[in-house]
């Protein structure tokens, strides 16, 4: 794995910011060359197809992204010096996902040269996974056809998130009429709002999901007023959903937006709740290998694939965000093993 740990090293060296991705894009295709694989673009992401690809077998995908988040304040490290301090690699991007994109690479290239699978396989580096981008995998799912499984690697301690939260994010807006502070005059929108942030506060969908939990609500943002002695007339929040399978985020929006008396919009509804059964030959072959299961809270680009997935990668996702965040060696060692254990002769029905 040395090759693919120079490699991550090289990546973590050149930052790549969602949707400012085309320098490590460029790397990724460079190794790709390297190892005369053929692969095709679009925007910043690349993706590759096995060498032994034949019409009509199943489609696994191996994915992970290229791109990262702008690093946290109180790194106490460069976080593009990629130092290496024993098994730790330090570095933005190395936990997430840059540690589970190099793995995915070499677990492709070891298939690859394979004259019999039982399925066809695609590696993709996509883009703008971080800002859940129109420009990363949701245009890529045309480009690939018909996909039967998706391994996505996100730093999940090599156990498997066999279900993910949905996200989706409310912009919302009391109104009130402006008025004198030091009068009895005015209505304020500031006061009806967290009329309607208690409400949220306290409100519990019905549906509890076994692996997902509750339907999480967070007030996360508000602002109103401009002038101390000014009641305000309007006062806007933001409240983070996080869905559970049994509410899909239009679904989840009706309920909240028949719950306040503020104005509710919703920013998008596509990232819902994703998940894969316990009965589906790849758990099954982890659990034989004695992985546990559970569901994410976080969301990842199984939010815009319409097919099944599982996210399973080296690393762990506390880490992730976070000022010197770093990867083990030895978990992306850990990592190539539990992978080829998982696709080594798997069956998909």
């Amino acid at each position: 794995m040395k090759e693919y740990i120079d490699l991550l090293r090289k990546m973590i060296q050149t930052p790549s910011f969602s949707r400012e991705e085309s320098d490590v894009a460029a790397i990724v295709r460079s190794i790709l060359t390297e190892k005369g694989i053929s692969f095709q673009t679009k925007g910043n992401n690349t993706w590759a197809r096995n060498a032994g690809w034949k019409d009509g077998k199943p489609v696994v995908l191996l994915n992970s992204h290229i791109d990262t988040v702008k690093p946290v304040k109180n790194w106490t490290k460069d976080p593009f010096a990629a130092e290496l301090n024993g098994d730790q690699l330090f570095g933005l991007g190395s936990n997430d996902a840059g540690a589970s994109l190099v793995t995915l690479m070499a677990v492709f290239v070891y298939f690859n040269a394979q004259n019999e699978l039982p399925y066809n396989l695609i590696y993709a580096a996509s883009a703008e996974e971080e800002v859940s981008g129109a420009g990363g995998m949701e245009s890529l799912i045309s480009e690939f056809g018909k996909v039967d499984l998706a391994i996505v690697g996100e730093p999940t301690q090599m156990q498997m998130a066999i279900a993910e939260k949905g996200l989706m994010v409310l912009d919302c807006t009391a109104f009130g009429k402006a008025g004198h502070a030091a009068r009895n005059e005015g209505e304020n929108a500031l006061y009806k709002a967290l009329d309607d942030i208690q409400k949220i506060r306290d409100f519990k969908f019905d549906n509890t999901s076994e692996v997902l939990g509750d339907v999480k609500l967070s007030v996360t943002q508000i602002n109103a007023g401009y002038q101390h002695n000014v009641v305000p007339d309007q006062c806007s929040f933001v409240v983070d959903v996080r869905t559970n399978e049994h509410y899909s985020n239009k679904k989840a929006f009706e309920i909240i937006n028949n719950l306040v008396d503020s104005e509710v919009k919703a920013r998008s509804y596509k990232l819902n709740s994703s998940g894969i059964k316990v009965t589906h030959p790849i758990v099954k072959r982890g659990l034989s290998l004695g992985l546990s299961y559970y569901g994410s809270p976080t969301t990842s680009d199984q939010a815009v694939m319409p097919f099944r997935s599982i996210k399973i990668g080296p690393g762990d996702s506390a880490r992730s965000h976070t000022a010197d965040e770093y990867i083990l060696l030895s978990e992306i060692e850990e990592g190539f093993s539990t992978y080829i254990k998982l696709l080594n002769d798997l069956t998909l029905d």
